[in-house]
């Protein structure tokens, strides 16, 4: 059993967080019980377009807007897979209510209703998500690895990507530009 949890939490990494896949990264926490938790990371773009995606999947958009938006890298755990984030409403497949504030889909029918301007308003489109195993994060909490604070609609949705993880942490009252990336050091 999770004493915590973090679903429906931004996951904001600390300046000392060097992994690659995760620096300076701020992960929207979609799922965490006892066996484990699975997230999506909202602030990488990463150089596919959404209209690129939809033409790799035969889905047709005409609406420059959503061709031009960026498809973001959710994490590393199998990236051909794709993820929607958005506010929770609609009758799409396969979605998981998290919250009042946000929702995930994984299936291909709300890629095409975005296409048609008929989907969600407000969303995120990922490729990959974050996972940890039983206790995982825990243990990755334990060690100062990460933030965790209350996630934010406006954040998660309307935020400019560049300013997502400051803004995160500042949910929290923390400025992570006046936290070292220094340990151990007096």
């Amino acid at each position: 059993m999770v004493e915590q949890s973090f679903t429906d939490h931004f996951l904001i990494a600390m300046p000392s967080l060097d992994d690659p896949n995760f620096q300076r990264s701020v992960t929207y926490i979609c799922e965490h019980n006892a066996d484990g938790a699975m997230g999506i990371v909202i602030n990488r773009p990463t150089d596919v377009s959404l209209g690129e995606l939809l033409e790799h999947t035969d889905i047709e958009t005409s609406i420059g807007s959503v061709a031009e938006r960026a498809v973001f890298m959710g994490g590393p755990v199998q990236q051909d897979r794709g993820f929607v984030l958005h506010p929770p409403g609609g009758k799409w497949d396969s979605t998981l209510a998290v919250s009042p504030q946000a929702a995930v889909t994984t299936s291909r029918d709300i890629l095409a209703s975005i296409a048609r301007a008929d989907g969600p308003d407000r969303y995120l489109v990922a490729l990959g998500y974050a996972g940890w195993g039983a206790g995982q994060l825990e243990q990755e909490m334990a060690e100062n690895a990460w933030l965790c604070g209350p996630a934010s609609a406006d954040i998660l949705f309307d935020l400019p990507v560049e300013q997502r993880w400051q803004a995160a942490a500042a949910l929290l009252g923390v400025d992570l530009a006046l936290l070292s990336s220094d340990t151990g050091h007096a």
